[in-house]
């Protein structure tokens, strides 16, 4: 558990830090519309490939390509990025 000591809090919050405050949170609302419009657009998109991948005879997953996701996500946000490109993979391909 953290603490915060009374040195390194700020004293007090003035209007406009509130106002401040509440702008970047409209901001960070709109980015999270964004990013699960973009995840739900991914899913479907995946899903379609994976449908293909069966219907061709082939495996729903390539790992070689699953690699190569995890790679770009590690490279752009490190090992939490790594573990958002799994939970997005692992979503995309449904049940095994």
């Amino acid at each position: 558990m953290s603490t915060v000591t009374a040195s390194s809090a700020p004293t007090s919050v003035t209007g406009t830090d509130v106002e401040r405050i509440r702008e970047l949170r409209a901001e960070i609302d709109a980015a999270d519309t964004e990013i699960i419009a973009l995840v739900q657009r991914r899913l479907a998109v995946s899903q379609q490939i994976g449908a293909l991948r069966s219907a061709s005879g082939g495996t729903r997953l390539n790992l070689a390509r699953e690699q190569q996701v995890l790679a770009r996500f590690t490279a752009a946000l490190g090992a939490d990025g790594a573990a958002l490109g799994m939970m997005l993979l692992r979503q995309g391909r449904g049940r095994l």
